[in-house]
């Protein structure tokens, strides 16, 4: 019986060394050596400032800015811990809303971004992505039609010609891996960044 449990011991701490930690620390190296920028977050500098990371979504505001999807992610109340409060593209506590296609709070607020939306391009059809929040809440790409879409504030708002900034979006826009998987998309905040730097040529 004791040699038994012996036994299991020193094979659950063996496990536990090699799966638990020789594991995770060898693949982290290897990760480290093979893609340093993806292993190190696929951090964005601008001037040398971390600005962000290309696999987390930031929220932009102003017209000069191209806008990416809406983000249900929340995070607590300060006044209040029993409740939340929104906080897009809070990468510390990221998800959907989870409400369904029967909740009245998330049709309120379809209709409502969709009217806002066609009020800024009246002349083209709203792409579901710039209504639609993703799982995570915080996707950092959008569909070349999104983009498209808001080109015209955009090139208003900067006082650039509509054709220059549908050049910079099809510039930022990433295809399919190995052209058969995923779809097309445009990492907004890569594409800002784009954005100023042609603007202050």
């Amino acid at each position: 019986m004791l040699k038994e449990i012996r036994s299991a011991i020193l094979v659950l701490v063996a496990l536990t060394l090699i799966t638990g930690l020789a594991y995770p620390l060898a693949m982290t190296a290897i990760a480290g050596v093979i893609f340093p920028k993806q292993a190190a977050g696929s951090l964005i500098e601008k001037d040398g400032k971390v600005v962000g990371s290309a696999l987390i979504g930031q929220e932009f505001k102003t017209d000069k800015y191209f806008h990416g999807r809406p983000s249900a992610s929340t995070a607590p109340d300060p006044a209040d811990s029993t409740k939340t409060v929104p906080a897009p593209y809070n990468a510390a506590n990221s998800g959907g809303s989870n409400l369904g296609p029967t909740s009245k709070a998330l049709s309120d607020r379809v209709k409502e971004d969709v009217e806002k939306l066609k009020a800024e391009n009246p002349s083209a059809s709203v792409p579901v992505d710039l209504v639609t929040t993703s799982a995570s809440g915080l996707d950092p790409d959008i569909s070349p039609e999104a983009a498209l879409f808001q080109v015209p504030r955009v090139a208003k708002a900067r006082s650039m010609p509509e054709d220059k900034v549908r050049e910079l979006v099809a510039e930022n826009t990433a295809g399919r891996f190995g052209g058969l998987i995923g779809e097309p998309r445009v990492n907004v905040l890569a594409l800002n960044l784009a954005l100023d730097g042609a603007a202050s040529k």
